[in-house]
């Protein structure tokens, strides 16, 4: 059994603690699995308690790593031993039991998995899920085998050249895929309003006087849904009230999966993940890039569906009530335009994301072996 087990490649997945960088991870995992691989995770103590999801075949091997961007003046100063400390860890794992394939998928956690497959010219790639590298992704660009991107196009560094993978979706995504669009009418509409796993306070502050700004032919048949943060939920509740507009108002919602299906159209943050669920599932889009992210990434992130007319762009410091309202009215006021979008968006998506990544690792495996 242990031969047998000896036997299999080794994948070795490098993640940061986010569940930016560990879905897409845990997706691969899983892949892997089922092709006969085996998987570990190389991340740090924080990450290993978002590693919950992952398969129990999975071995989680925490190192040391660290962030230059908190703590205090000492606390960044030992960093760089910190991360030191967690390559020497590292090379001493990937000599004990060599990996085919190291994948990082971002975050200060996959420096010493990428490191030291680096010293030892372990085939070696990475994921990025956003339009702009992260930080760790940019260093290790030119020194790995393959860059799979997440989002199309990606501000890649000169020399390197990008895989479009995109970004692989829950099941629950993926089973809803290409599903129906009932276009705007003359007849009960669905909006969906999501910020993130927990809101977006400038949707709350603008969404609901845009709604009840718009035309009452729009507005009689619309209801909403509308992921706000805990603290706004009574404010945000009641404006809907006060408009008479049949709202659900929660922190967070459990079935965004259906709730996009039904939508007529989605006004949303532009964060990976959500860009990923809108285009797969093929629904027209308000984005608002949220304005202090790294590199505006959000932006960057919305930037293939825009550009591919399957969603409107409004940055933050443009939106307005008065302004989201005309967009809103834009797509709501016209099916014909609305259908449009859907049908971009979906053929803008990649609902085989993970397929890519599973070729792309097998790839540089064959690689390795001509």
């Amino acid at each position: 059994m242990a031969g047998r087990r000896a036997d299999r490649p080794l994948l070795l997945i490098a993640a940061g603690g986010t569940g930016g960088h560990m879905f897409p991870a845990q997706a691969l995992a899983e892949a892997m699995l089922a092709r006969g691989w085996r998987v570990k995770l190389s991340t740090d103590a924080r990450g290993a308690r978002y590693a919950g999801g992952f398969p129990r075949e999975v071995r989680v091997e925490q190192v040391s790593s660290a962030t230059f961007a908190r703590g205090g003046l000492l606390v960044r100063a030992l960093a760089p031993l910190r991360i030191a400390g967690g390559v020497i860890a590292a090379l001493i794992g990937q000599l004990r039991d060599r990996p085919a394939v190291v994948v990082g998928f971002g975050g200060y956690p996959s420096i010493p998995a990428l490191a030291a497959a680096t010293v030892l010219r372990r085939p070696r790639m990475i994921h990025e899920q956003n339009g702009v590298l992260g930080r760790v992704n940019q260093v290790f660009a030119l020194r790995v085998d393959a860059v799979a991107c997440g989002t199309w196009p990606t501000a890649l560094p000169e020399g390197v050249t990008g895989t479009h993978t995109g970004n692989p979706v829950r099941a629950a995504v993926l089973e809803r895929s290409g599903a129906g669009y009932i276009p705007p009418g003359d007849y009960p509409m669905s909006l969906l309003v999501i910020g993130g796993s927990q809101g977006a306070r400038i949707l709350s502050d603008v969404v609901p006087e845009a709604v009840a700004a718009l035309p009452e032919t729009i507005r009689a048949q619309l209801r909403v849904a509308h992921q706000a943060r805990a603290e706004d939920l009574d404010r945000v509740t009641a404006a809907y009230a006060t408009a008479g507009i049949r709202a659900e108002v929660e922190p967070f919602f459990t079935d965004i999966p259906r709730r996009l299906s039904e939508a007529q159209l989605v006004v949303s943050r532009s964060g990976a993940s959500s860009v990923a669920d809108i285009s797969v599932i093929g629904r027209p889009s308000i984005l608002v890039p949220f304005a202090a992210a790294t590199g505006d990434h959000q932006t960057a992130n919305a930037r293939g569906l825009v550009e591919g007319e399957a969603a409107i762009l409004i940055p933050e410091e443009a939106l307005d009530p008065r302004a989201l309202a005309a967009q809103m009215a834009a797509v709501l006021g016209h099916p014909g335009a609305a259908q449009a979008m859907a049908r971009n968006a979906l053929a803008l998506s990649r609902p085989d994301a993970t397929d890519r990544l599973v070729e792309l690792v097998e790839s540089l495996t064959e690689r390795v072996r001509s």
